[in-house]
């Protein structure tokens, strides 16, 4: 059995703002300490049915960058969607309302 690594580092200012986000992953393309901006962490709960979830953003995000970071999201959920369930159909909605929140969030 193959083990793969995830670490993640969250640094926040006295007020508890966050400041920084550091991750590495023994898998990953880019070896080493890599800095992020915000991250989603989806973990599903068989026994509880239920899904229990991490969401961060450093505090100079911008909504600009938060917007595409959410539209990317989206659409990486319809893919995967889509491999785990084989459903094409709802993949194609998914996306399609990736693409109206994109055209909203432009205005």
């Amino acid at each position: 059995m193959k083990v793969s690594d995830i670490s993640i580092a969250v640094f926040m200012d006295e007020e508890k703002n966050f400041e920084r986000i550091r991750w590495s992953a023994t898998d990953a393309l880019a070896q080493g300490e890599q800095e992020a901006k915000a991250m989603m962490v989806a973990l599903w709960d068989a026994d509880a049915r239920s899904s229990l979830r991490v969401d961060i953003w450093t505090k100079d995000m911008t909504i600009h960058d938060m917007n595409d970071f959410f539209f990317q999201t989206l659409l990486s959920m319809a893919d995967t969607y889509k491999n785990a369930t084989q459903n094409l159909e709802l993949m194609a909605d998914i996306k399609q309302f990736a693409r109206e929140f994109a055209e909203k969030a432009a205005k």
